[in-house]
């Protein structure tokens, strides 16, 4: 296949699609075009590689998001490309264990080293704190290795003894008729739970489990100029793989708070502020909040009610571009004064009476329509 093709439709699969019909889609498309149950088809081969990347991209949180705002060029490059597998976290024995009880003669088990498990935390920041970043202390709770016997589950520290039953592969293999032939149905040991080792003196810390519940304080630069829903990435901060593998990732979803003044749309802030009759007719010079502080505007004569205006580079700064930023747009608001004494009253009486249609833009055209609609 020469030109890539997008990966929702490979799957066959909305772009709003859940975790679980994408895995259902995979599962149907692995099924079908498995090299084991198509031996020699180079097309079944490609397309069960295509579906493989397409899954290894849609799966995980952070390249789908990049994959949904750049496509397959926002993955080039940025060490999402190249799959065909490689790197990809679906054990295939388990996947299609359920349908065919396993493949092939040999053991297809995954028994080295397996990556941790990913985590997320919810983070929550104030308005400002998004703004112009901030620098959190959070604590985090996760499974990690036991400090008693750094991992090994036994009481000496020493390693684990491979399974007599399995001998160390973790599964047991008999021959089983399927409606595709005969094929070996690989299932766990019994005896190892299928990890390939035992352990007879196990550690009193962990009961032999290698990894206990910690608390972990850890520090996380929110760069400025985040926004809802972003999430930052620390590397490493899962919990621990299996066999020696590597931790996995602790990902930190951020949601920020309102602000009493402010509203934020991508990088550009907006605000309204009240104005009086006279500073609208006459303009003024007005103080106008911004997230660095109040900001002097002169304010045109005849302002009207809902204009708008816009103050260049006062907005939110751009990630990893300090000295850029977008802009922050007010809106003016008349405010109509109440509770007048007759003196004031009767001060507005003489000033309307002295204004005609010439004044008012809107209110001629508007009563000029009526004169042509009622001819």
């Amino acid at each position: 296949m020469p030109e890539k093709r997008d990966y929702y439709e490979v799957l066959g699969v909305a772009r709003t699609a859940t975790d679980d019909e994408l895995k259902k889609a995979y599962r149907k498309l692995a099924k079908q075009h498995h090299p084991d149950l198509n031996p020699g088809n180079k097309e079944a081969e490609a397309r069960f590689k295509e579906a493989n990347e397409a899954y290894a991209v849609l799966s995980d949180p952070e390249k789908r998001k990049v994959y949904d705002q750049y496509g397959h060029a926002g993955l080039d490059g940025q060490g999402f490309g190249g799959f065909n597998g490689a790197g990809f976290d679906i054990d295939l024995e388990d996947l299609f264990g359920s349908f065919f009880g396993g493949f092939g003669g040999g053991s297809r088990r995954r028994a080295g080293p397996q990556r941790g498990a990913n985590l997320k935390y919810r983070m929550n920041l104030d308005f400002m704190e998004a703004a112009f970043g901030v620098e959190r202390q959070i604590t985090v709770n996760k499974e990690d290795l036991c400090d008693t016997c750094q991992g090994t589950g036994t009481r000496d520290g020493s390693s684990p003894e491979k399974c007599s039953a399995c001998h160390g592969t973790g599964q047991v293999n008999q021959r089983q008729q399927t409606l595709f032939g005969t094929v070996m149905t690989a299932r766990p040991c019994v005896a190892c739970g299928g990890k390939g080792t035992v352990i007879k003196d196990p550690c009193t810390a962990c009961g032999g489990r290698g990894r206990r519940q910690k608390s972990k304080k850890l520090r996380v630069n929110v760069p400025a100029g985040i926004n809802e829903g972003e999430m930052l990435t620390m590397r490493g901060e899962g919990e621990p793989g299996a066999q020696g593998g590597p931790y996995g990732d602790l990902y930190i979803e951020v949601h920020i708070r309102p602000h009493p003044v402010f509203q934020r749309d991508g990088n550009n802030t907006y605000c309204e502020i009240p104005i009086t009759f006279p500073q609208a007719a006459l303009g003024c010079e007005l103080d106008v909040p911004t997230i660095d502080g109040p900001q002097t505007y002169h304010l045109k004569e005849g302002t009207q009610p809902g204009e708008t205006f816009t103050i260049r580079g006062k907005g939110i700064p751009y990630v990893n571009r300090a000295n850029t930023r977008g802009d922050h747009i007010f809106r003016v608001v008349l405010e109509v004064p109440r509770h007048l004494s007759e003196a004031q009253k009767e001060q507005l009486r003489q000033f309307d009476q002295t204004c005609s249609d010439s004044n008012y833009q809107k209110r001629g055209s508007f009563f000029g329509k009526l004169k042509d609609l009622f001819k």
